[in-house]
């Protein structure tokens, strides 16, 4: 039994802290409410029926069901349209959808947020040679970074104001970098300032590991484009495949030319038989997204109790993702941190973790995940580069319960390295 491995200290430290969070945990269960109103409200609006799960293949044309689903995600996203199929198949699979569909020979993309996440680096061209990256297809890649974390406006509008961008990407969660995540209220405050020197740029928001943490989405503050992982947050735990790319109407005809051909768009891709599982996945989201906010929490505080540094957010700061990390101080601490986590999986818990290359990322990394979706990071998840500060970033957990067992294992398995 897991409770029988965790250290009479750490089971202690755990009952005072849990007692200490009653109040952020009620705020989650505010915004759970809210975010579980307008996904039921979605559904009943467009009328699901248990007609459309049916498995619909070959060319897939003619899906009512595939239709409400991406219906009701426009609507959660707060945006015109959507696209969501299982051809798309991670986050980053849909950023390069969304970036090749929308930028051409001779358009200038700007982060708005520095350096992008690592997986994204090679795709536009930063480094690497890649014959399909933006670099390659023409593409003027520029960025402005973050001061403090916070967005440097002065620099975004002065530079808007030549009107010659096509494309301005926010990084919503902070990847494998140090800075605070980006809440949906200073996004929506910066887009609004944008549009008072630049109508025709595209603003497009990554919203991976932040969808229905707050109480409204990237598209309500005014993103023309908001992209996504259906193994992230939006999937439940229960979507084991997928993406979307939400946003105008006439955006998301371009991206689904892309994604199929021209004159297709939209109306084909089979669904795989998978309707029933998004569905029921983004039905089920807010809990799950709850359970994983729940968990962070937990992490961060006791984290802060037992005097580790680098845990942000802390315990009590607002968030806007599901993302929580932690400096460790050595490679050995990391690497049992993982393990332990690994140790406490429904699947593959008794696989050793240990660390290794990763396509995608410069340097060897450090994984635990034994989800019953490779790769889902909405189910209790943590990585890491193996480089100093020996940071852990760590997401999800279907349930609280089991995420706070594999927490206190966790940290019991360090507690004798100190």
């Amino acid at each position: 039994m897991i409770l029988n491995q965790i250290n009479e200290e750490i089971l202690k430290t755990a009952e005072e802290t849990e007692a200490e969070l009653k109040d952020i945990f009620a705020e989650f269960d505010r915004i759970c409410m809210i975010n579980s109103d307008r996904i039921l409200s979605a559904f009943i609006e467009n009328r699901v029926s248990y007609t459309d799960f049916a498995d619909i293949n070959g060319y897939g044309n003619y899906d009512p069901g595939r239709d409400k689903l991406e219906a009701i995600f426009s609507e959660v996203l707060g945006c015109e349209d959507a696209l969501v199929r299982p051809q798309i198949m991670s986050g980053t699979n849909a950023l390069w959808l969304a970036f090749s569909a929308l930028l051409k020979h001779g358009d200038t993309v700007i982060s708005l947020t520095g350096t992008p996440y690592d997986s994204l680096q090679e795709m536009i061209g930063i480094y690497g040679d890649s014959s399909q990256s933006l670099k390659a297809h023409g593409v003027k890649y520029e960025q402005i970074d973050l001061i403090d974390s916070h967005f440097d406006e002065d620099a975004i509008v002065e530079r808007l104001k030549r009107n010659d961008v096509k494309l301005v990407e926010i990084q919503r969660s902070r990847g494998y970098s140090h800075r605070d995540s980006l809440r949906l209220e200073e996004i929506g405050q910066l887009i609004q300032k944008i549009r008072e020197v630049n109508t025709d740029v595209i603003i497009m928001v990554d919203n991976c590991y932040g969808e229905l943490v707050e109480e409204r989405e990237p598209g309500h503050v005014g993103a023309d484009i908001v992209v996504g992982s259906l193994m992230k947050n939006l999937g439940g735990g229960v979507a084991a495949t997928g993406g979307y790319v939400a946003g105008r109407k006439d955006l998301i005809a371009m991206v689904a030319d892309r994604l199929t051909a021209p004159g297709l768009g939209k109306e084909q891709g089979a669904n795989f038989n998978l309707n029933n599982a998004f569905f029921k996945g983004l039905f089920l989201a807010p809990r799950a997204v709850k359970s994983a906010l729940q968990t962070a929490v937990f992490a961060a505080a006791m984290m802060e109790k037992l005097g580790y540094k680098g845990v942000s957010p802390k315990y009590n700061e607002p968030r806007t993702d599901i993302i929580q990390t932690v400096e460790l101080g050595s490679k050995e601490k990391l690497v049992a941190f993982t393990q332990a986590l690994q140790e406490t999986s429904p699947v593959d818990a008794f696989v050793r973790v240990l660390p290794a290359p990763m396509p995608g990322y410069p340097f060897d990394e450090v994984m635990a995940c034994g989800a019953f979706t490779q790769g889902s990071t909405i189910e209790l998840s943590a990585d890491a580069p193996v480089i100093e500060p020996y940071t852990l970033y760590m997401q999800g957990a279907l349930s609280y319960e089991y995420g706070k067992l594999s927490i206190m294992l966790a940290l019991s398995r360090i507690a004798d390295q100190k």
